[in-house]
């Protein structure tokens, strides 16, 4: 009987998953395949200085685009298909749904704020 009192818990959450769909998103965004996303794009999609280094014609920057406002086909497409910089990461569509759910989250403040100065103007 006791160990059965000790299962109970258990046995309750059993219904519940491991982790939220936003975990999982959170997850694969800070170590999809072993290189962060938020190396490039930074902790919230919002894009970030990758290297700067000086060449003959002067300093150049190479940066990691803004993804808060990118579409979930685009992001798809992006994710899926090589890049002269970024990596090609093999992401099932769950996996980017998931990536992009957790960035739309994440952004919930400046998207509406983006949506509401778009339909003011």
């Amino acid at each position: 009987m006791k160990r059965l009192l000790l299962l109970l818990p258990l046995l309750l959450g059993a219904n519940e998953d491991f982790i939220s769909h936003y975990e999982y998103g959170e997850m694969l965004y800070n170590n999809p395949r072993g290189v962060s996303c938020s190396q490039c794009h930074g902790d919230k999609g919002e894009g970030e200085v990758i290297v700067k280094y000086q060449d003959e014609e002067g300093e150049k920057v190479i940066t990691g685009s803004d993804i808060r406002r990118e579409s979930l086909s685009t992001m798809t497409s992006s994710l899926n298909n090589s890049h002269m910089i970024m990596p090609r990461y093999y992401l099932t569509d769950e996996e980017v749904k998931a990536i992009y759910d957790y960035i739309q989250k994440k952004n919930e403040v400046y998207l509406s704020k983006f949506q509401e100065s778009n339909s003011s103007k």
